[in-house]
């Protein structure tokens, strides 16, 4: 289904409206299309959907706008299979209630002290969400009545034949008023469920979606199971790793902004593409994209429509689509004009079954495979040296260079000594941001945001900033190459030091009452909004200088003429050391221990 409707423009309120766009969606999914004009309108409606759809907003906002606030009563009720999903239904409809507090919303099921459900209803309830067994035991208690309801849902109504509750769903329907309305949701439409709609609905209507068929056998299809603090790490590894064009794609406007400043600020050419841009930023970014200027694009899906680019070598879901026809489009994106894609799927713990269905309806293999390490990334570092390397003596005059390696060869060194500190040198020149030429081409990002912030996972390497447990030194990528000189911790000139007797002792700054958050100290920088810092800066500047992770990097705050940033307690007294040194847009600053009520 091709639909470029927006919320706006289904006749819901604003409230609803800005409650959807707070939760990050620009355009509802098909289901959502399709059911929620037809049950505004008061139609009974069967639908055949799959968990992840967006199915449970399909029937949550017709729901919602037809709730008579000022009677305090139950007007309308929710059946689910399950306690867990009857909590996700009832937040659901906390979500989209956010800009109304006339509304009340109570979820019930066993397992919860149905004392305190009943002291819930007593006050005053508008919509109730509940498993049959738990629904039923209230209705033979008298302390829930289905007098005034006006709709039901039957949400997962298959599951719930499945699990025994069919005799219970009929003696609740029986409870409910001849007159009103009701709307079923279900994977599969097996005879009983057909029956149960025939019985107790009148004239409904029947939606059912026809996934479009996958056509593109050219793409190799991944995913890789990655817990949220987790992805930015795995993203950047494989973007190292596999280089050329990309698109990244998000869920949601919030997701695509922070992606794009986190990726910025470790140095990758990146931007960000939404429904929030205008048309003439729209066209910047998408001819720097063409041109090669930009080697990833981050963008949701309603954004990415209309992008016509058929160089783009790789795309990867860091949030899984919300239904199998997004997963379609995104990775259609790559393998075009007769080229060979592919297609990465970030997969949180609880997304399994939302790819199964994807993988489903989609008629799609989506291989799983392992997050890259960081010795994968620096095996495909030197490969691509190596390349250039080949490059260069086949088509190069190398005449005036093998005086140097001769003279080495007479001190005893052989050529493999000789090559190989060469290319040791090489990569410590890249890591230092000494060759700009070869930092982009070889993935390692330029300037003071070079830090990538790998860190050890699940064992697949080291954050920049960890400790040597042998000597309590910091080091940068291992314990074999560690950075004697020149690393900044390692400086015994550096920092505020004063002389006593002959003999350096070093002032503490006291990090204490700073206002900050347990297990942080908070700083106050110099510049502000007035010198055009955003927060990115911050952030670069200090992973640039220190090595630390990003996502070590706590709230910051940025006024008119100052900043302030949180740094982890134990980084602190390193931190302020170097970043006293440094500058932020080329600003020379002042980066001290803030005081706990601060606001200078």
């Amino acid at each position: 289904m091709d639909s470029f409707l927006k919320f706006s423009e289904l006749n819901i309120s604003d409230e609803i409206v800005r409650a959807v766009e707070d939760m990050g969606f620009e355009e509802p999914t098909p289901i959502q299309q399709l059911a929620i004009p037809l049950i505004m309108q008061g139609r009974d409606v069967t639908g055949q959907a799959q968990t992840g759809t967006g199915k449970t907003a399909a029937f949550a906002i017709p729901v919602i706008e037809k709730i008579k606030s000022d009677e305090r009563h139950v007007q309308a009720i929710v059946l689910s299979p399950t306690r867990e999903l009857t909590i996700q239904i009832a937040e659901e409809f906390n979500r989209l209630l956010k800009y109304r507090d006339d509304v009340r919303v109570l979820p019930i099921y066993g397992g919860q002290d149905i004392e305190r459900q009943i002291t819930a209803l007593k006050r005053g309830i508008h919509i109730v969400v509940g498993t049959p067994g738990r629904v039923m035991d209230h209705l033979r208690r008298r302390t829930l009545t289905l007098n005034e309801i006006k709709t039901i849902v039957l949400d997962e109504a298959d599951q719930m034949l499945d699990m025994g509750f069919k005799e219970d769903l009929e003696e609740i329907l029986e409870y409910a008023p001849e007159v009103r309305q009701t709307i079923l949701f279900s994977a599969t439409m097996p005879k009983p469920i057909l029956k149960i709609s025939k019985e107790f609905q009148t004239n409904p209507e029947f939606l059912a979606l026809t996934p479009t068929v996958l056509t593109v056998p050219s793409i190799e299809q991944l995913y890789i199971e990655a817990r949220e603090k987790d992805k930015l790490d795995i993203l950047c590894r494989l973007i190292d790793i596999n280089g050329g064009l990309s698109m990244i794609f998000c869920n949601t406007k919030k997701r695509v902004d922070e992606i794009s400043s986190l990726l910025h600020s470790r140095g990758y050419f990146a931007e960000g593409l939404h429904g929030d841009m205008n048309q003439s930023s729209r066209d910047r970014v998408m001819n720097k994209f063409r041109s090669g200027s930009l080697d990833m694009l981050i963008a949701t899906d309603v954004a990415a429509r209309g992008i016509d680019v058929d160089d783009i070598d790789t795309v990867y879901n860091y949030d899984v689509p919300q239904d199998a026809e997004y997963y379609i489009h995104r990775i259609g994106r790559t393998g075009r004009a007769g080229k060979t894609g592919r297609a990465y799927t970030f997969v949180g713990p609880r997304e399994t079954a939302k790819l199964r269905m994807i993988q489903k309806l989609a008629k799609a293999k989506i291989r799983r495979v392992q997050p890259p390490s960081i010795k994968e990334v620096e095996n495909c570092r030197i490969d691509k040296f190596l390349d250039k390397l080949r490059s260069v003596m086949r088509e190069s005059d190398l005449t005036a260079y093998i005086a140097p390696v001769e003279k080495l060869m007479d001190e005893d060194f052989t050529m493999t000594d000789i090559a190989a500190g060469l290319i040791k040198l090489q990569f410590e020149n890249e890591v230092r941001g000494g060759s700009s030429a070869s930092a982009s081409e070889y993935g390692v990002a330029e300037s003071e945001t070079d830090y990538r912030g790998f860190r050890e996972g699940h064992g697949n390497g080291r954050n920049r900033f960890d400790r040597d447990e042998r000597d309590g030194r910091f080091e940068r990528y291992g314990r074999d190459d560690r950075r004697e000189r020149g690393d900044r911790f390692d400086r015994g000139e550096r920092g505020d030091r004063r002389f006593d007797g002959g003999r350096r002792r070093e002032i503490q700054p006291d990090f204490d009452d700073t206002g900050a958050e347990p297990g942080m100290v908070r700083f106050f920088i110099n510049i502000g909004k007035s010198k055009g810092v955003k927060p990115k800066d911050i952030v670069g500047a200090i992973a640039g200088e220190t090595h630390i992770a990003g996502k070590n990097i706590g709230a910051i705050s940025i006024l008119n003429d100052f900043s302030f940033v949180e740094i982890p307690r134990d980084l602190a007294a390193d931190v302020h050391r170097i970043m006293n040194e440094c500058t932020i847009r080329g600003y020379e600053i002042s980066f001290e221990p803030a005081r706990k009520n601060d606001r200078r």
